[in-house]
């Protein structure tokens, strides 16, 4: 008789909040803006406000689809000439001390996976201490292997869905997707937004009668007032730019440290509320 599947961290987190009748809250943050040293600080800080995940992104020199503000913070990374053995280094120091972290999720190009080879890429994040990956430019249609090899290592490789991507492709993404589904809001670039497209909510249902993987909404997402609209829909937002942005000051403002913090803490804290129906 075949093992069942051991439920991942990502697994256990969905199900938690969705027993709770919550959605989970995932910030996301780019690794080395402005250094991995404060990249860990963040990460601590925003496992102190209670979120559910944490996505850290590899800056890449080519983003897919990715806007300004994170653009910007990709820019700042590589210009200090960080590569990723100083971030698995970094994130595998404060894993091995901090056990009691969200799950940590890695965005990552195929580009940089490719250059170290998949097997690779995966035995390295699983060891940092990552619990899923997330390539947004991997196509469905390619994903088959890199999901067989996260699975044997104890990751999800999640994928993402577009409004613009039809039901055939759809179908193909759920065959390899594990952990959650990231919903982009709308056909464009990360970045925050004043409303949530009403195109959303009928994506979502749709979804929601495909699937029993939770759904996590992203691209836009900026407030707290932006979750009530999901409640029912989703099971996770994610809040990347806004976040960024205060990161960002650091170094383009000469923002002190302390306050850029204060202010993500405040986002963090509200958003986690929100999620939470506080």
């Amino acid at each position: 008789m075949n093992a069942l599947p051991v439920a991942s961290t990502i697994d256990q987190t969905f199900s938690r909040t969705r027993a709770a009748g919550q959605m989970a809250f995932m910030p996301f943050i780019t690794a080395g803006d402005p250094d991995m040293a404060t990249t860990v600080e963040l990460i601590e800080l925003l496992a102190g406000c209670g979120v559910d995940l944490i996505e850290i992104g590899f800056p890449y020199s080519d983003p897919i689809a990715d806007g300004p503000v994170i653009q910007s913070s990709y820019t700042r990374a590589l210009a200090k000439r960080l590569h990723v053995s100083d971030i698995f280094a970094g994130i595998a120091e404060l894993t091995g001390r901090n056990t009691s972290l969200p799950p940590l999720v890695a965005m990552v190009s195929y580009a940089i996976i490719f250059r170290i080879g998949s097997t690779e890429f995966v035995r390295q994040a699983k060891a940092a201490g990552f619990s899923g990956v997330i390539v947004p430019d991997l196509p469905a249609d390619e994903a088959e292997e890199m999901s067989k090899q996260c699975q044997a290592a104890g990751l999800n490789l999640v994928e993402l869905i577009a409004p613009t991507t039809t039901k055939a492709r759809t179908a193909k993404i759920l065959e390899t997707s594990k952990g959650f589904l990231y919903c982009i809001s709308v056909a464009g670039v990360t970045g925050a937004r004043t409303d949530l497209p009403a195109e959303l909510q009928e994506q979502l249902a749709w979804l929601k009668s495909q699937t029993t993987l939770p759904l996590a909404v992203g691209f836009g997402v900026s407030r707290p007032e932006q979750v009530a609209g999901l409640k029912g829909l989703a099971d996770g937002v994610i809040v990347g730019s806004a976040i960024v942005r205060h990161v960002g000051r650091i170094s383009e403002e000469n923002c002190p440290k302390a306050e850029a913090f204060g202010a993500i803490r405040e986002l963090a804290t509200a958003m986690v509320q929100a999620t939470r129906g506080v």
